[in-house]
């Protein structure tokens, strides 16, 4: 009891629930993590973005204890992730797996087992359980099997198990993955719900415009490190004020066009295969005068022009040449055979 009075008051005054540095993984020949670090401020909600295998739930295994470092430092809470990972574990919550303990039961006896197993009396257990399965919209699934429950529906319920205690960290990989526009602005909601009752939330997602509705701040993972961090508004100016998008008549003329776009831009370009567009930050939009004469004197024709205002997806075209994808089951399935680990 004294020692659990300490370990409060300890959450109470730290400013921190994260402090990682130079985080490294390597599985094999592959550094999947290579000198990450991460500060999230405590009754925060941070986002982890990146494409395709860049680390990023590497990144959240190994600060949720489920893999072992390389090399680096993690403190969650101040409490060290190597030397003390069994009070870290009762500070955390992790998604990512599906929360069933057997897959011939319901939903409302999977969440009472695991209500009990945290300590929950009887009656409380079926209390929050019902609570649970009403706010992520299971009511009516309440009694069905688990093996009966479509992918979204295991996702939901996934997140349910792992609020059953808000714990004060809550780690989220991918939350949304595969939900409804609906059941997404519902779980929306919950994060930040969490975050007021006190939680902090560190959350990966594949949708950028999750990650402008909900993060405080977002670290941007390419290639095992961490390429930009900061608000949505601060990595949103570093690409410039705003952003040019063109597109020309003849797809031959492309490269010409983009070469005259960074010499006039003085910025790094990007060209969408499929579309042949061309977009670039652009820091002064009279500059698109200059950039319309120089195409003309070139003899390059275009379909159209536009400057707008940068979005988050230009963040990532510019910081990592490439728009972020929804993660690979590689860098996972990967870290879980070296490890021996399920997730």
């Amino acid at each position: 009891m004294v020692e659990s009075k300490h370990r409060q008051t300890a959450l109470d005054n730290c400013e921190w629930a994260v402090e990682a540095c130079g985080l490294m993984k390597t599985f094999g020949d592959n550094r999947a993590v290579d000198g990450v670090d991460l500060n999230v401020r405590a009754g925060s909600i941070y986002g982890v973005l990146g494409p395709n295998g860049a680390g990023k739930t590497t990144t959240i295994r190994m600060l949720a204890t489920l893999l072992r470092l390389d090399a680096g430092s993690a403190r969650i809470f101040g409490y060290d992730v190597v030397k003390e990972p069994q009070i870290v574990r009762q500070l955390i919550g992790v998604t990512g797996q599906y929360a069933s303990v057997d897959e011939s039961l319901s939903a409302t006896e999977n969440l009472v087992i695991f209500s009990r197993l945290l300590g929950l009396g009887r009656a409380e257990s079926r209390r929050k359980a019902a609570e649970l399965l009403e706010e992520f919209g299971l009511t009516e699934a309440a009694k069905r099997p688990l093996k009966n429950f479509s992918g979204g529906m295991r996702r939901r319920l996934d997140l349910a198990a792992s609020l059953i205690a808000q714990p004060p960290l809550i780690f989220l990989d991918e939350p949304t993955t595969g939900l409804d526009p609906r059941t997404r602005a519902q779980m929306w909601e919950t994060i930040r719900r969490l975050v007021k009752t006190g939680s902090t939330v560190l959350l990966t997602t594949q949708y950028l415009d999750e990650a402008d509705q909900l993060a405080d701040r977002i670290a941007v993972i390419d290639r095992g490190r961490v390429v930009a961090e900061g608000t949505v508004d601060e990595l949103k100016a570093s690409v410039g004020t705003s952003s040019l998008h063109l597109r020309v008549q003849r797809s031959q003329d492309t490269e010409d066009a983009r070469q005259i776009v960074e010499q006039v831009l003085k910025a790094r370009s990007n060209v969408s295969a499929e579309a042949g567009r061309i977009t670039a930050p652009m820091a002064d939009a009279d500059l698109v005068t200059d950039l319309l004469i120089a195409l003309r004197t070139r003899g390059i024709s275009l379909a159209e022009i536009s400057v707008q205002k940068p979005t988050l997806d230009e963040v990532f075209l510019t910081i990592t040449g490439q728009g972020v994808q929804e993660s690979t089951p590689s860098e996972s399935e990967t870290s879980n055979r070296a490890e021996g680990v399920r997730v």
